[in-house]
């Protein structure tokens, strides 16, 4: 290790192992160098120094004979490990600093802190949405795939790659959403990414310019309301309302005609889970040819219908007026971070651009093992078994809900797709506290209120799909109904006991 912590000594002064020993120990008692830490060999330290190997024996002799260092033959000298039983001591500070001015944050400063308060991951209990354990978890598949790609020299590391993605991948995705989404593109359409919230991000700062009006849905995914409210768009945000039949098109268009985007998740809205129906997909893509304006469609869940065919992606009825959206994150992986926008031709270079200013291009040994994955079927047949193990837990979540939890205190959104269930609280409820409450008993969810926007809001909880068992999902169930319970006796909605 090097010692940047002891400085420089001062040749006039001389006595320079007294100086180093008074250096080392003054950085030992600041706990710069902690015990058990391994220190320099003589000779390097000395060669760093500048000095003769004698002068570093000479100080390391001296602190060893006061207990501040320790040597073995053999294994070097470290900082003595009995200093940690120690109360360590602190260097007097030579001056009293004035009091420190409080610090004053910008105004995107505060939203990235709100929006890092509540996107803080949630521990891998029930309801945390999307926890791949026992059989929701990638097989051995992708370990196998892993081992042999890496072995490639195409998959070893290298220079910076293509910002567009790596081309075997970017087939295989092509190829992929072609079969499962009905989305006409071709591989050099595809923009690779670290999944839908870059992809959102890039979106916005290659169409949005800054006056320009969005569309976004109400509720939406905070996902895009924060990166909008972070850029300098919040007041270009048009909240549009959503309904049984998902985002109402006439009520956007008597808001903001003239809107440069509109940000949607046809296939299942987040968060209340409904497709737009067909009516709406046509009246959005006749809104947005007629402006010459763009829809950014977030393809979320569409892997997770229970019941019948999903609809086709908007893009696949209009390419040139939409971007899509996807991500392998959720259904293989979260931490796997990696996504794909589609976008029309016209856009690419642009797309590009801005993601080499974000961090320049995916890891790219992992999108060589995910295009072995998708090209050898793997991924299908991955898509299949959790599609059977979330419907299946779906319905036990649902039916412990009807066993446990009073209709009076919370119930159920419809839905018939996805990775999680929306359960709606009484007016007046408070959900934030209820999700603190909800995890200091152990069970992760997260609240719908903060997806509306001002004045709209519902209180509800968001309850996640995950690899969990029967027995974890009824205990889960069973501590939220306690919780609900008790904050019901304490607002007064039902008498103690």
């Amino acid at each position: 290790m090097e010692l940047p912590s002891i400085g420089k000594l001062d040749r006039s002064a001389g006595q320079l192992g007294r100086q180093l020993s008074r250096l080392l120990r003054e950085a030992i008692r600041r706990g710069e160098l902690k015990p058990g830490e391994l220190l320099p060999s003589t000779r390097h330290l000395a060669s760093s120094l500048g000095v003769s190997r004698g002068t570093v024996l000479e100080a390391f002799e001296q602190l060893i004979a006061e207990g501040y260092l320790e040597a073995q033959a053999g294994a070097g000298t470290r900082v003595a490990t009995a200093l940690s039983d120690a109360p360590q001591r602190r260097t007097p500070a030579r001056h009293v600093d004035a009091p420190a001015a409080p610090v004053r944050l910008s105004t995107r400063a505060a939203a990235f802190g709100e929006v890092a308060r509540q996107f803080a991951p949630l521990p891998p209990v029930p309801f945390a949405v999307s926890v791949p354990v026992g059989p929701t978890a990638p097989d051995d598949a992708w370990r196998r795939l892993g081992n042999r790609t890496r072995a490639l020299r195409a998959a070893a590391p290298s220079g910076y790659d293509d910002p567009q993605g790596v081309p075997a991948l970017r087939s295989a995705i092509a190829d992929y959403v072609r079969r499962s989404r009905s989305v006409h593109c071709t591989p050099e359409q595809v923009i690779v990414t670290s999944g839908t919230q870059q992809g959102l991000y890039l979106s916005c700062q290659v169409l949005l310019d800054a006056d320009d009006l969005a569309w976004v849905e109400d509720p939406a995914y905070r996902g895009i309301t924060g990166i909008l409210e972070s850029t300098g768009h919040r007041r270009g945000m048009v909240r549009v309302p959503v309904d049984e039949a998902g985002m109402d098109v006439e009520a956007g268009r008597a808001m903001a005609e003239r809107a440069r985007v509109a940000f949607v998740t046809p296939s299942h809205q987040y968060p209340l889970g409904m497709p737009l129906t067909m009516a709406r997909r046509n009246a959005l893509l006749a809104w947005a040819r007629a402006n010459g304006s763009w829809i950014v469609e977030d393809d979320y869940d569409s892997e997770l219908r229970y019941v019948g065919h999903p609809f086709p992606s908007l893009q696949g009825l209009a390419p040139d007026r939409v971007v899509y959206l996807g991500t392998f994150s959720k259904i293989l992986f979260p931490s796997l971070r990696l996504g794909y926008a589609i976008v029309p031709q016209a856009l690419v270079p642009a797309f590009c651009g801005a993601r080499v200013l974000i961090d320049r291009h995916s890891p790219s040994a992992d999108q060589h093992v995910l295009a072995a994955f998708i090209d050898e079927g793997h991924l299908d047949r991955h898509i299949r078994r959790v599609r059977l193990v979330y419907a299946d837990r779906r319905q036990h979540l649902i039916a412990a809900i009807a066993r446990w939890i009073p209709s009076e205190l919370a119930w159920l959104q419809p839905g018939d797709q996805g990775m999680h269930l929306v359960l709606w609280l009484g007016e007046g409820w408070d959900d934030q506290w209820i999700a603190s409450l909800a995890m200091e008993a152990g069970v992760a969810v997260r609240p719908v209120s903060p997806m509306y926007s001002s004045g709209n809001a519902r209180p509800g909880l968001v309850l996640g799909l995950g690899g969990y068992t029967d027995e974890q999902i009824d205990a889960a169930v069973k501590k939220l109904a306690k919780v609900l319970g008790s904050a019901a006796r304490t607002r007064g909605v039902f008498p103690a006991g």
